[in-house]
């Protein structure tokens, strides 16, 4: 079987514009490979993430983590946490599997756990890109739960982003 197809576009390219925040990493370099700690495979680890210059009147943060050169239609969401207070400017490396500040959750990745899942692209595909993206948030709650898919996070998303924040790694096997 091939795997052969054409790459997918740039998805927040496709989203209504809204203002860019900066985001910083110590374990990803945008367009870069990630290490081995962020592979699945590896280290399964969340990286290290840092966030400034959110526009006005941000009172919470969605992070979340989404493949589209998965080869599906909808692309692979490898981590959703939703529900970050305001004042909190970063997560460290591994932060998804300890405790959360604040009322922060995370909702089911598409592989079905409630955290990170590191980069997992198939065998022999093509090199996969990893969108880290932080939401500044117009509310203090996003208004879903933990059991929320990550297309119900993007749709309330849509309407409660004031900006977004962008870094993106690489992988292939």
């Amino acid at each position: 079987m091939s795997l052969d197809r054409p790459v997918a576009p740039d998805p927040y390219e496709l989203l209504p514009p809204v203002p860019s925040f900066t985001v910083t990493s110590q374990d990803i370099s945008d367009g870069r490979p990630c290490g081995q700690a962020q592979v699945a495979a590896g280290g399964n680890t969340s990286p290290q993430l840092s966030w400034s210059g959110a526009p006005e009147g941000t009172q919470s943060y969605t992070v979340t983590c989404f493949d589209p050169d998965a080869p599906t239609p909808s692309g692979f969401w490898h981590w959703v946490l939703v529900d970050l207070p305001a004042d909190v400017t970063s997560l460290d490396t591994g932060a998804a599997s300890r405790a959360l500040p604040g009322t922060a959750f995370h909702c089911r990745n598409d592989g079905g756990e409630k955290g990170f899942m590191g980069a997992a692209p198939p065998q022999g595909d093509m090199p996969h890109r990893y969108y880290y993206v932080v939401h500044a948030v117009s509310e203090p709650s996003l208004g879903v739960d933990s059991d929320a898919s990550p297309a119900v996070v993007s749709f309330n998303l849509a309407f409660k982003t004031l900006g977004r924040a962008i870094i993106h790694g690489t992988y292939q096997h």
